[in-house]
């Protein structure tokens, strides 16, 4: 009986370690990439701001999973109100503006105050593969002209985050049951599902 008990709680330990492996192995490098990226693309424009940038990041990682089966950056989104939320976008925004690589503008509105984020350097591509490039190019041309409310509501309909209890991570291998609309897969014939 003991060793059964005691396997137990061996195992729920490795269940919580293996949590949070995952939540730790994000590409720090690759994140601060492909956000600078993004911005450098299209931060400029008006409908571009924190929620907009987050709804990217999500598709681009997701989609990039969904197609290769592998993580582009392993950030780990969080399911929020407003959609997939990346944990660690502030820490990378940051990091790119004590770089002298972004500037984050806060604009106060009645009721609310929007960020936008502009690019000052060209983003380091090096460590950016051009399949990589690829998806993130395919995202920002389907999704990078929607507003917040707009993106956000896109972002509610896709599996991955309507399968995901409120606040908890989202799991990348919920892409595989995306419906047609959101599915990026293609089959060996080349076509999408």
């Amino acid at each position: 009986m003991w060793g059964r008990e005691n396997s137990l709680v061996i195992a729920e330990k490795l269940k919580y370690q293996n949590a949070l492996y995952k939540i730790m192995t994000y590409d720090k490098n690759k994140l601060a990439n492909v956000l600078h990226y993004i911005i450098s693309e299209i931060g400029g424009k008006s409908n571009v701001g924190k929620t907009v940038l987050y709804k990217l990041l999500y598709f681009a990682d997701f989609d990039y999973y969904e197609h290769y089966e592998e993580k582009l950056t392993g950030e780990q989104y969080r399911k929020i109100d407003n959609g997939p939320a990346p944990s660690h976008f502030d820490k990378i925004i940051e990091q790119l503006e004590k770089k002298g690589k972004i500037v984050e503008e806060k604009i106060d509105r009645p009721g609310f105050t929007r960020f936008r984020y502009l690019s000052f350097k060209k983003p380091d591509l090096n460590n950016l593969t051009a399949r990589e490039i690829k998806v993130i190019d395919g995202v920002i041309q389907r999704l990078g002209g929607m507003n917040a409310n707009k993106i956000s509501e896109y972002s509610h309909s896709d599996i991955p985050w309507k399968a995901t209890k409120e606040k908890d991570i989202i799991d990348y291998e919920l892409v595989f049951y995306r419906d047609a609309a959101y599915s990026v897969r293609e089959d060996e014939g080349g076509n999408s599902d």
